[in-house]
């Protein structure tokens, strides 16, 4: 029986959903996005994100993972000296999956401790870079004129000189700049420096190219009309619409970092030998090589391989899914 009191519902109201059913969590929501799903979509991705990530963490928990410490002289033996790979030495029994250096020092345990620091390096080289870069590019563009002539001429002449030579003359004179006693304690900081300063043009003219293009936009006029600053214009309304091709280059770049701090370390000019990276440990397995001890050269050249070509892959990936015109 029809209740006389029940008044129908309106077919054309909708019903109110509960919060939960209409207002997905921000995760969900970046799970469900254009890019995370061409991260699912893309093997490559997957793959290099992972090799990625178990070095990142290798590095990370190195102190804590690593079978040995390779840099203490009091815990090492020279009885495990020139050990070979996935064997045990015949006089201590100790094992070694990536067999020992002439020191007795366990590859693995070195390459987990030069992963930190060519990964330090690295990141911090593109940060410094991204950052100089960056506000150079917004003021060349944004200002105009003289300004953006000078910065422009400037980035233009260093890019005539390969960045590695760049690199070498900024740390050399850096290192002639800073104390001989301090020049241990600050050779990764001037290595960062070199190697940022020789990266931060790339960065530079991207910038300036899309400041161009958004600073005659409307959202910038009428920022300009209510007295907002200039500085609050660039860093405030402009850059977050020009961030898209930096977080591509940065990506490349990190790559091209970490190259270029195993190409100093391995000319012997960068990581000092109490401190080695991937390059340190390169250039030490060379004098190895032609002896018949080939794992001390070839488990770090491997590692900064698979480093290298999987920020690479990384950084093709995100081109391609920030790219419009590919969607």
């Amino acid at each position: 029986m029809t209740d006389p009191t029940h008044i129908p519902a309106d077919p054309h109201e909708e019903t109110p959903l509960a919060p939960s059913a209409h207002r997905p969590s921000r995760w969900r929501a970046v799970w469900d996005g254009d890019l995370a799903w061409s991260f699912r979509r893309s093997p490559v991705a997957l793959v290099a994100a992972l090799v990625v990530l178990v070095m990142v963490l290798g590095a990370a928990l190195a102190p804590l993972i690593a079978p040995y410490t390779p840099f203490d002289p009091a815990s090492l033996n020279l009885f495990n000296g020139i050990t070979p790979p996935f064997t045990a030495n015949e006089f201590t029994g100790d094992y070694f999956l990536f067999g020992t250096d002439d020191q007795g020092r366990d590859v693995l345990s070195t390459i987990l401790y030069g992963l930190r620091i060519s990964l330090f390096v690295g990141v911090m080289a593109v940060l410094f870079a991204m950052l100089l870069g960056i506000t150079l590019g917004l003021l060349a563009g944004y200002a105009g004129g003289w300004t953006d002539t000078v910065i422009m001429r400037v980035a233009d002449v260093q890019l005539t000189f390969p960045s590695i030579l760049v690199a070498l003359l900024i740390f050399g004179v850096a290192r002639g700049i800073v104390p001989i006693e301090h020049r241990a304690d600050m050779a990764i900081w001037v290595l960062i420096l070199a190697i940022g300063l020789s990266d931060w043009v790339q960065f530079a003219r991207v910038v300036r190219g899309a400041t161009l293009v958004q600073k005659d936009r409307e959202y910038v006029q009428a920022a300009r009309l209510i007295g907002r600053s200039n500085g609050a214009i660039m860093f405030r309304h402009i850059l977050p619409n020009v961030l898209s091709p930096v977080l591509v280059i940065a990506t490349i770049s990190l790559a091209l970092a970490i190259i270029a701090e195993a190409t100093l370390s391995f000319l012997g000019v960068g990581a000092p030998p109490t401190q080695p990276s991937l390059g340190t440990l390169i250039r030490i397995g060379q004098d190895f090589l032609f002896s018949g001890e080939w794992w001390i050269l070839f488990f770090p050249a491997m590692t900064l391989l698979a480093l290298a070509l999987s920020v690479n892959l990384l950084g093709d990936w995100l081109r391609d899914a920030l790219n419009p015109r590919l969607r």
